[in-house]
């Protein structure tokens, strides 16, 4: 005990028990009360890979975000969150990503509270969840960053780089099909289109490289979801409400190889949204070749608490295996759901691709 009070430091398994009773808003300031008690919050708190679940609640005209660890049955708050004429779109690299009446986007880390604004200068921006799909990704060794969307009313890819601070339109062929996600392998930016055309993005270039590949299953999907899991890239076959299918992308053969089971992986949706993945699941409370599904909700006035729940699917046979009851905040009502992964970063490397 001496030794803590002369360097006013706590053993960490001490501020590991403290961090459990704090709020996220807490947790920011705890991570400035001294250098030991901030190295434990980057170290070991933000590079945490358990799945938490993004809920933002209304209520009198107000928004409140939150996140819930479905293992502990937790809520926590983030109370000083509030964002003016922001919408939320989704969360990537650590960040939420917003779409603005201000013809703009915000990212902000609500872990860091770093921000950025970045000006859509050559298209129009809906504010609206459901009108964009976005993906953040930062050079590799580097503070310059990439961001990756996709709008249904522009029906069109639009990339914007940190380094000369402008946007590129990305046009393809219709044959093609529509890019519907984009996801982060080996430094590389992959793009998968609604008719299961996989392609890669170049940064230094406005245009997409398609993939030869043997084999594509014959699918036309809005849902068709890119996941990087374990250094692989699976492709999931999603409908509004569950998992169809999986596949992987055998880069020696170039073939779609189906999986009959997602072994040691758990796969995380939320309805119309992003899908993750995360291998080794059990270390942090969700089990085994399943897929957790959250079906977003937009039914006003109405306590989600006395519903919303998880649905787990088995990654084999596709059935329902249990439903998970999700805590809500008392009197508010949950318009958005979305997974958010804190340690996730996907690094580019602009020289991979020419």
């Amino acid at each position: 005990m001496k030794k803590v009070a002369e360097n006013c430091e706590l053993p960490w398994d001490v501020l590991d028990i403290i961090s459990k009773t704090l709020d996220f808003d807490d947790l920011f300031q705890f991570a400035v009360v001294c250098k030991n008690w901030r190295a434990f919050y980057w170290r070991n708190l933000l590079v945490s890979q358990e799945p938490l679940l993004l809920q933002v609640s209304y209520t009198h005209h107000e928004e409140s975000y939150s996140f819930v660890s479905l293992p502990d049955q937790k809520i926590y708050f983030l109370k000083t969150m509030n964002f003016i004429s922001y919408f939320y779109v989704t969360s990537s690299s650590g960040y939420f990503i917003m779409a603005g009446f201000c013809n703009s986007f915000l990212l902000i880390n609500p872990f860091t509270r770093i921000k950025k604004v970045i000006t859509a200068s050559t298209f129009k921006v809906v504010p609206d969840m459901f009108d964009n799909h976005a993906l953040l990704a930062f050079g590799k060794c580097s503070e310059e960053f990439v961001m990756v969307v996709s709008c249904k009313s522009s029906r069109r890819l639009h990339v914007y780089q940190s380094r000369n601070c402008g946007w590129v339109a990305y046009s393809i062929m219709e044959n093609l099909g529509r890019v519907v996600d984009f996801m982060v392998l080996h430094n590389i930016i992959y793009v998968v289109t609604d008719k299961a055309n996989i392609g890669v993005l170049s940064l230094n270039s406005a245009c997409i490289k398609f993939l030869k590949l043997k084999s594509i299953p014959n699918i036309t999907s809005l849902c068709l979801r890119l996941v990087n899991c374990d250094e692989q890239l699976l492709v999931v076959d999603l409908s509004c409400k569950k998992m169809r299918n999986v596949y992987k992308i055998d880069f020696s053969t170039m073939n779609y190889v189906k999986l009959e089971t997602l072994g040691n992986i758990a796969l995380f949706y939320a309805g119309k949204r992003n899908c993750y993945a995360l291998s080794n699941p059990n270390r942090w409370g969700y089990e085994s070749n399943s897929v957790y599904v959250i079906n977003l909700s937009t039914y006003a006035h109405i306590n989600l608490s006395t519903y919303t729940q998880c649905s787990v699917y088995s990654g084999d046979d596709k059935k329902l295996q249990k439903c998970i009851r999700l805590p809500a905040p008392d009197g508010k009502f949950s318009s958005i759901l979305d997974w958010c992964f804190r340690h996730q970063k996907y690094e580019v490397d602009y020289s991979l691709v020419e």
